[in-house]
């Protein structure tokens, strides 16, 4: 494991408390690395812990036990140098588009004048060109969740957390965003933790794909992507792509 930047899970689990006050085991003996540049996708049946996993890596929850580190460093808080994408677009509604994705910047008390160029160029790469003015409000759902992963990428970050980005859209719009996000990920080579309820998409995206069992979740498998890149569209219709389904299946 590349040591200095990359994901480390030791031993993580974690509880709640339920209304009753009875404890629900949601994660336990979760051991994952991930390494610096992978593209690591979560697959698992609802309730499995994928979203804790991942609050867990953004510093927005902490682990009942274990450790979340990024190199050595425990992950004990939000970092500025993460990004992350959520099912919901959640851009603000007065804020144009330029500001929306230039919003982490601000938020982080910095001067946001040096990252217009590189936000203008994000929001080209996303294929938003020309509507860098437009508010929320005048932007489809794809569109918005184009928006969205601009401004993850603004400032930069190391590592970036997807948690099923593209749940709420239609399938041809989720084919094409997985599509785009795959083009965007080439150029740059972040790392990417994924979380996903679908099978094809974890594969088409995907160095490796971790598969999490029912509560309390725990790692059942890790399966390795055969599949070179750059990959297109056209793997989702591809006999090599329906054999690693239905393995993840």
């Amino acid at each position: 494991m590349t040591q200095a930047e990359a994901i480390r899970f030791d031993n993580v689990g974690r509880n709640f408390e339920t209304r009753d006050g009875a404890t629900l085991m949601a994660l336990q003996s979760v051991k994952l690395d991930i390494e610096a540049g992978e593209f690591v996708s979560i697959l698992g049946p609802s309730g499995c812990g994928k979203t804790t996993l991942l609050r867990m890596a953004a510093g927005l929850l902490s682990p009942s036990w274990g450790s979340v580190r990024l190199a050595e460093e425990d992950i004990l808080k939000p970092r500025p140098d993460f990004g992350i994408v959520f099912q919901q677009a959640l851009l603000l509604p007065w804020l144009t588009v330029l500001a929306n994705v230039l919003l982490p910047v601000d938020v982080q008390g910095r001067d946001t004048a040096p990252f217009r160029e590189r936000a203008l160029d994000l929001i080209e790469m996303v294929g938003l060109k020309g509507f860098e003015d437009r508010y929320p409000t005048e932007l489809s759902g794809g569109m918005q969740q184009r928006v969205a992963l601009a401004r993850s990428l603004v400032h930069d970050p190391k590592i970036l957390l997807m948690d099923e980005p593209f749940a709420a859209l239609d399938a041809m719009t989720r084919e094409n965003m997985a599509a785009e996000l795959l083009r965007i990920w080439d150029a740059n080579r972040k790392t990417v933790l994924f979380v996903t309820h679908g099978i094809a998409e974890a594969v088409f995206l995907s160095d490796r794909v971790v598969v999490m069992s029912a509560r309390p979740g725990r790692i059942s498998r890790i399966v390795e992507i055969p599949f070179g890149r750059p990959r297109s569209l056209e793997l989702m219709a591809s006999g090599d792509l329906r054999e690693t389904f239905e393995e993840l299946h």
